[in-house]
């Protein structure tokens, strides 16, 4: 699961006061983290009145909670390689680019931090990851039509398999995962649903 910055659609105001404002706050909780987050401070950033943004969004938790829905949206499309071992290395790929990004990786830290103890910020954060995985679990079960996977394989729980230990090496050493490590994350991933770890009934 990533956020790989994509490109801004176009649109309207709305769109660019939109726009704007989830860029100041993406760049106040990747600076300075959750706790420094201020709506008035972001509407500043943003150059935008804070009425505006104290009508729109209301409350930090719920202008975070539209940052990683606009992060979902804009994160890049699964790739599909024509193996499931492929598939899931373009994915860890892609987690690891984010992660090893100076802005994307800090911000990921402050929201999964904020996350932990504040249940509207852990609610929108398991929103997020729920989107991404959807977007990439039918790389797993076509692995499976394929008969490169055993029949009821659970495509998801690969889907966070690849990701999981990218995101644990980030957040217990404080130092980004290299290609290498998202190339043992894949292959690890691969290797268990491969033995049948995560088909049902197991």
């Amino acid at each position: 699961m990533s956020a790989e910055p994509g490109t801004l659609r176009p649109g309207g105001r709305t769109a660019r006061v939109r726009a704007a404002v989830l860029r100041a706050a993406g760049d106040v909780l990747a600076e300075q983290g959750f706790a420094h987050l201020d709506l008035a401070d972001v509407a500043r950033r943003a150059e935008v009145g804070k009425t505006t943004v104290y009508r729109r969004w209301g409350s930090v938790t719920a202008l975070v909670a539209d940052l990683l829905a606009d992060m979902a949206e804009q994160s890049l499309p699964r790739e599909e390689t024509g193996s499931v071992l492929g598939d899931l290395q373009a994915n860890s790929r892609l987690v690891q680019r984010t992660l090893a990004d100076p802005r994307q990786g800090a911000l990921f830290r402050a929201v999964i931090a904020a996350a932990a103890c504040d249940e509207r910020t852990a609610q929108a954060l398991r929103r997020f990851y729920d989107v991404r995985v959807a977007e990439w679990a039918p790389c797993v079960e076509q692995g499976v039509q394929r008969g490169e996977l055993p029949q009821g394989t659970d495509a998801e729980a690969v889907v966070r398999a690849v990701s999981a230990p990218l995101y644990y090496a980030l957040l217990t050493t404080g130092t980004p995962p290299d290609p290498a490590a998202a190339d043992r994350a894949a292959r690890a991933a691969h290797a268990a649903a491969l033995a049948g770890v995560y088909a049902t009934g197991r």
